[in-house]
């Protein structure tokens, strides 16, 4: 077996971080020994996100086994996403900035499935994958990410599952998003406007959205950064607590910057 040295381009500050993190929960279930300690359990789960490489891989290179790597990973990746917002918490936290609008975008995170597996499958993707949707503020800084529901699910039906029109509503917010939210509550999700020969105002109208929009794109490029969402190998009820890790992750990097 051949090994070779690696970089992650990341901040100390946030090893630091999920190893504190980390030591904490031992400290609170009163775990005496572990086969990694904290940094290192920190490292391994932070270069699982980042790099996507098969955990029997990054054990063999930690000198662990394979189901130890799997157990703290998972460990590490549920305490992190224990720390990840609400939606009423983004929400409330919008508002107290003084934002008068949100963005509002989905994504489709690719898994590993069969054909039979329809209910994973997304026609507009032609994919099977896990159906995510997010909220950011004007800037493009992300601000809450959903669970994941399986991707034949429409982008305006997944709103509803959220409750993202009603909350947007309690909190007096407006939320932007594109074509796929046509229809969902025009009052608080406004969308381009759709057809050929539209109106100069109109067509103003869906610069103006484009624009305002633009800097949502990214809140995905952010998360997408790990590579752990490019195709997810493991049970696709792990992407929740995956996603909500990586989200955690981005904003510890994005406050050590």
């Amino acid at each position: 077996m051949l090994f070779y040295p690696a970089a992650l381009p990341l901040s100390t500050s946030t090893l630091n971080r999920v190893a504190r993190l980390i030591r904490t929960h031992r400290k609170t279930i009163g775990s005496r020994w572990r086969a990694v300690d904290p940094g290192t359990q920190a490292l391994l789960t932070i270069a699982y996100l980042r790099k996507g490489e098969a955990l029997r891989d990054l054990a063999a290179g930690f000198g662990i086994s394979a189901a130890t790597a799997w157990r703290r990973t998972r460990e590490t990746i549920s305490l992190l996403a224990a720390r990840a917002p609400g939606i009423r918490d983004a929400l409330q936290h919008a508002k107290r900035s003084g934002a008068a609008f949100v963005i509002l975008d989905g994504t489709l995170v690719h898994i590993d499935r069969n054909q039979i597996d329809r209910p994973f499958y997304s026609g507009k993707h032609k994919q099977h994958g896990m159906n995510l949707r997010a909220i950011a503020d004007a800037r493009g800084n992300l601000l809450w990410i959903s669970g994941a529901i399986r991707g034949s699910i429409h982008d305006t039906k997944a709103a509803r599952i959220w409750q993202i029109p009603r909350l947007l509503a309690e909190y007096g917010l407006f939320a932007l998003g594109d074509k796929g939210y046509d229809g969902l509550d025009n009052d608080v999700v406004i969308t381009p406007f759709k057809g050929k020969g539209k109106p100069e105002w109109q067509k103003e109208h869906n610069r103006l959205h484009a624009r305002l929009r633009g800097p949502g794109e990214r809140m995905f490029a952010q998360l997408k950064a790990w590579s752990i969402l490019d195709q997810v190998r493991c049970d696709p009820n792990q992407v929740t607590q995956i996603a909500k890790a990586v989200q955690v992750l981005n904003d510890y990097e994005h406050r050590s910057s």
